[in-house]
């Protein structure tokens, strides 16, 4: 039996796309949590699949240049994903992942309504704070990071070129989430609500 789990791991691994990020949580359906533990460590030891963070694994994507990598962002949801948590990125983490910002935080910090903790991932750590559950009374996804950029950047320190980039991504966003997004922007500070009202009317009507 064991030998039978095992295998339809590795199958899923070695089927799987290149840059496919794996938890214990992917393999739910085999109920032998252990095992699946056991064997992706197994597989991990074997060069097959490759640890980015604690009980976090890739099937890599491998070039001349080394191994394609996750985003800090991308590990961070597979992680809460695990956990079966919600989080949401803040401070420094918001402003890099929109483009606000190139500056890379060591520190990559989101709100949870999960545990508190701090995972470390090469060089860098994934923090999480734990926050009450008010704190995502958001629907969707890209609204309420602007927002969260917004409120850290400050109503004086818009600048022309944060202005033309939320242009970009709420346009790019619309189609996804247009249901959410008036729901999302009246939960933002009113200056913030004056700054996007105008740009959602425009990209959506």
């Amino acid at each position: 039996m064991d030998d039978s789990i095992s295998k339809k791991i590795r199958e899923r691994v070695s089927q799987s796309e290149k840059g496919k990020l794996f938890s214990i949580n992917d393999f739910e359906d085999l109920n032998n949590d252990n095992l699946v533990t056991r064997t992706l460590s197994r597989l991990q030891n074997e060069g097959v699949i490759v640890r980015v963070a604690t009980g976090i694994y890739i099937n890599p994507q491998k070039t001349q240049f080394g191994i394609v990598y996750p985003t800090i962002d991308q590990i961070a949801h597979k992680i809460a994903e695990r956990d079966k948590a919600q989080i949401m990125p803040t401070g420094d983490t918001a402003l890099n992942i929109l483009g606000f910002s190139t500056q890379v935080p060591m520190n990559a910090v989101y709100i949870t309504n999960g545990a508190k903790r701090k995972v470390k991932v090469g060089e860098r750590n994934i923090v999480f704070k734990n926050v009450v559950q008010k704190n995502f009374q958001f629907k969707g996804n890209l609204l309420p990071l602007i927002i969260i950029a917004l409120k850290e950047v400050g109503e004086n320190r818009v600048t022309n070129e944060m202005r033309n980039r939320i242009v970009e991504l709420i346009t790019a966003g619309a189609a996804n989430e247009r249901a959410t997004m008036m729901h999302d922007l009246y939960l933002s500070p009113v200056w913030i609500k004056e700054l996007l009202l105008p740009i959602i009317k425009t990209v959506t009507e």
